[in-house]
């Protein structure tokens, strides 16, 4: 089943800005809880899906891939997919970006009361930065995908100390402003109950622990400088500009955060023969004029190897021969482009004195002798035919 569009899943416009993703988000979130609908697998899987929504939406990165590309450019289903590596957790995560989190049910927050559920965020450190890489392919890497190892030199997990920054087991404390949790709350009564607010702890960051001495080797921060060999799939079809990104790939995070992610940005290299033109390439094919006039076979490169094609007698400049199926495939949809031969007929820039006497002799034959009838098209023709796909 293919999926919704995210604006509509969202009930806002696609210049909606970002107050008013969130807004529209807080009221489906609200509408379609867990908590408010218990047993309800519609109603779980419609909060799952505005959850999705607008962590994509939410996120501008993201939204601009999805805006130019729909749910391919976020990767669905693909390398960094958003929809592949979401749990409930991260679900959660985006629901209490806007409610704040609370010990209980987010329903708590409104009306008080004990939940169904107990929910935390899982206490951890300062989340790592994004990294962004260029990945330079050829177009027969294009047209098939491909795997790319790369060496990245970014922050790792320190190795002394398990990426906690501490010394040793022993200079690590539980927070005794939070007890651990990584988040202080507050309870307030309002008109509608009391009402509950969570905010990460100013003490730990959100770790629920704080290091009383500092590992030597990272200085406490729990990384280091360091280097990675990682494997990036491509998908078959991608254009110049497109951005992928691999979840977890970036700088490794402080005093355990999660680490950022890796972006990848597509870089295409100049083909020495064909050019890219959509999802189709182009060829320029130059005849001289004898193999134009008599008719011949030529072999022209594609991006599977070279195939061989038959001229016809006669063949005029600005003939398009397409072969099927022999361009590019789309990475969103379904299909494959074609090569597209344009025909130029090579006029000769120098002559002997022999070839000078020869043409001078055809220069007056009935035969050479221009007269385009209705069957000949011009320029225009050709370029419907073109279009028409003829």
């Amino acid at each position: 089943m293919a999926k919704r569009d995210y604006y509509e899943i969202l009930g806002v416009s696609r210049n909606a800005t970002e107050v008013e993703i969130k807004k529209a988000y807080r009221k489906i979130a609200l509408k379609y809880h867990p908590d408010r609908n218990p047993g309800d697998k519609e109603a779980e899987e419609k909060f799952k899906e505005a959850s999705e929504a607008y962590g994509v939406l939410s996120d501008p990165e993201k939204r601009a891939r999805y805006d130019r590309y729909g749910h391919a450019g976020v990767g669905e289903g693909g390398p960094g997919g958003f929809s592949g590596g979401m749990t409930m957790e991260d679900i959660f995560e985006h629901f209490s970006d806007i409610f704040g989190d609370f010990g209980g049910s987010p329903f708590e927050q409104f009306f008080g009361g004990g939940g169904t559920r107990t929910r935390r965020r899982r206490p951890r450190g300062q989340r790592g930065a994004n990294l962004r890489v260029k990945v330079k392919l050829t177009l027969e890497e294009i047209a098939k995908g491909v795997t790319k190892r790369i060496k990245v030199k970014k922050q790792v997990p320190c190795s002394e100390c398990g990426g906690t920054g501490a010394k040793d087991s022993s200079s690590v404390q539980t927070c005794t402003t939070c007890r651990g949790a990584g988040q202080v709350r507050q309870i307030r009564n309002t008109f509608l109950g009391q009402m509950a607010t969570t905010t990460t702890c100013p003490t730990c960051h959100g770790s629920g622990r704080v290091v009383i001495a500092n590992c030597p080797a990272c200085r406490g921060e729990g990384r280091v400088m360091g280097e990675e060999t990682i494997d990036i799939e491509i998908p078959a079809g991608v254009e110049e500009g497109m951005q992928l990104s691999l979840s977890g790939k970036g700088n490794a995070g402080v005093r355990g955060g999660s680490p950022g992610d890796l972006l990848i940005t597509i870089e295409e290299l100049p083909h020495a023969h064909l050019e890219r033109d959509g999802m189709n390439v182009i060829y320029e094919l130059y005849l001289n004029f004898a193999d134009a006039a008599l008719g011949t076979s030529i072999e022209v490169p594609t991006l599977d190897g070279k195939v061989k094609i038959k001229i016809p007698p006669g063949t005029q400049p600005g003939k398009i021969f397409r072969l099927k199926g022999k361009g590019l495939p789309s990475v969103q949809t379904y299909g494959t482009g074609d090569q597209l031969i344009h025909v130029n007929i090579w006029t000769p820039k120098k002559l002997n004195d022999e070839e000078r006497a020869l043409l001078e002799k055809m220069r007056h034959l009935p035969h050479f002798q221009p007269d385009p009838g209705k069957s000949e098209k011009g320029f225009f023709e050709k370029m419907k035919d073109y279009f028409r796909g003829e």
